[in-house]
């Protein structure tokens, strides 16, 4: 086999969270975006050692259990991998993959209780929607990455992840852009305006947030987004009577960085800087760049998982350990801790924790913004957790912060993952430092995307 050859290969199985393996010639190739069960063909693209990697050119045989996709968008949008599977396989699909990591890992654990999200269709509250084009020099689109071309972007005006209130507003903010002829931004030259839409709404509450994130430089015929901004805002107040949810929150982000990201400064346009959702039981309020769970049914079972893993916490000192906005740590301060430490890097997710928990009456948690193993380092010796959740981002806890955690010596440990692979590398030196992981619960808060939640309770062995 040699690199740009065209070759054809039965995918034997998939690693997390969307590589398809296959055997030729007696050697493992991986394909990105195949799935356990096609027969596809690809062009090897790198080849080192034992390592041989192809490209995905098209399917030429679907696996025996797919079905056809739900989505208009499937062939060319890249957010969801797993449509043509049913709910149920697609979920046991994500179970097979955490599993093969576990035993890859050289772990005991498995996953043995996999919990379905309660809804599979409309479930997001939050999309970040890219401004583009299909092509280079196209007309302008709105909406997500096209498979495989991360530079192209696809209108996203029919996705199935998110309400009709979502597709209309991305459908009227295009319509609106493109007969107004406001450039969007090009990455490459840095010129032009628009950039990305991000649109967040509360399942409970039906409360609306839309930010506009766009330069704030001028064109050459002296377009800016200052010109248009009055115009945004009236016909986005005029869709009200056609939304299902209220338009709470109207914002403009200043977004003048280099990076493909939605940051910056942001200016209120209409209400205010937040929206608010319940979640078992709590009110928060959410702002922009509030990390708050996307699936908000799922975040639900995702805690009831977490927190009833943890045997008695009544009375108890409670350490939660990348809080984010201080969801767990907050429920388990409503039901009975004696006191929570939240611990967060993001000091905007920070201020959100203590707004909310004040908001929910809570005087039994603080929260601290900085690194955990910093934070922790320079702790107060007297104040000891009897109980630790930890609930890291994808990069996972690292070996510092897991050693400073067993340093501790606490009986159990809950671990929340968004990452399975970076949780067996965590698991793996909790291992070596006196704690046993057991079973996994699985929780799909991402139907149709490959990703997963996990969660593992540790126990201390004996010394």
């Amino acid at each position: 086999m040699k690199k740009g050859e065209v070759i054809e290969l039965f995918v034997d199985y998939n690693l997390y969270p969307n590589v398809g393996v296959g055997i030729v010639d007696g050697k493992r190739v991986r394909v990105k975006g195949a799935l356990r069960g096609q027969r596809v063909r690809c062009r090897l693209s790198k080849k080192r050692g034992d390592r041989i990697e192809a490209r995905l050119i098209d399917v030429a045989e679907p696996a025996s259990d797919e079905q056809p996709s739900f989505c208009e968008h499937y062939e060319v949008c890249g957010g969801c991998m797993l449509q043509t599977f049913s709910a149920e396989t697609q979920l046991a699909h994500k179970v097979d993959m955490v599993n093969r990591l576990f035993e890859n890992a050289g772990l005991e654990s498995r996953v043995t209780e996999a919990i379905e999200s309660p809804e599979v269709f409309e479930y997001r509250n939050k999309m970040e929607f890219s401004f583009g084009d299909m092509e280079k020099g196209g007309a302008m689109t709105l909406g997500m990455h096209r498979k495989g071309h991360h530079h192209d972007v696809v209108t996203v005006d029919h996705c199935h992840l998110v309400d009709a209130d979502y597709r209309l507003i991305l459908e009227r903010t295009l319509d609106f852009f493109t007969a107004l002829e406001v450039p969007k931004y090009n990455k490459f030259s840095h010129g032009g305006i628009l950039r990305h839409l991000v649109v967040r709404k509360a399942k409970a509450t039906g409360e609306i947030m839309v930010a506009l994130s766009a330069t704030t430089q001028h064109t050459e015929d002296g377009k800016s987004i200052d010109r248009y901004l009055a115009g945004f805002l009236e016909m986005l107040l005029g869709l009200e009577p056609e939304l299902s949810g209220k338009l709470t929150s109207i914002m403009q982000i200043k977004n003048d960085g280099l990076g493909d990201v939605v940051a910056g400064e942001t200016v209120v346009l209409h209400g205010r800087d937040y929206i608010e959702e319940m979640l078992s039981g709590l009110r928060f309020k959410i702002t922009l760049y509030s990390f708050f769970q996307t699936n908000t049914l799922g975040a639900e079972k995702l805690y009831e998982a977490a927190i009833g893993r943890i045997s008695d916490f009544e009375g108890k000192v409670c350490f939660d350990l990348f809080s984010g906005t201080g969801t767990i740590g907050q429920i388990l301060a409503l039901n009975g801790a004696s006191h929570v430490v939240g611990v967060e890097l993001v000091e905007d997710a920070v201020r959100s924790a203590r707004e909310n928990a004040a908001f929910n009456g809570l005087s039994n948690c603080e929260f601290i913004a900085g690194d955990v193993f910093k934070v922790l380092s320079g702790m107060d010796e007297a104040l000891l957790p009897d109980v630790i959740v930890l609930d890291p981002p994808r990069a996972g806890v690292g070996e510092n912060a897991v050693r400073k955690v067993a340093s501790y010596g606490v009986e159990e440990i809950v671990y929340v993952s968004c990452n399975p692979k970076t949780l067996t590398e965590d698991l793996r030196i909790f291992e070596q430092l006196g704690y046993h992981a057991g079973d996994v619960t699985a929780v799909d808060m991402f139907p149709w995307a490959g990703h997963v939640e996990t969660v593992v309770k540790l126990q201390r062995r004996n010394p």
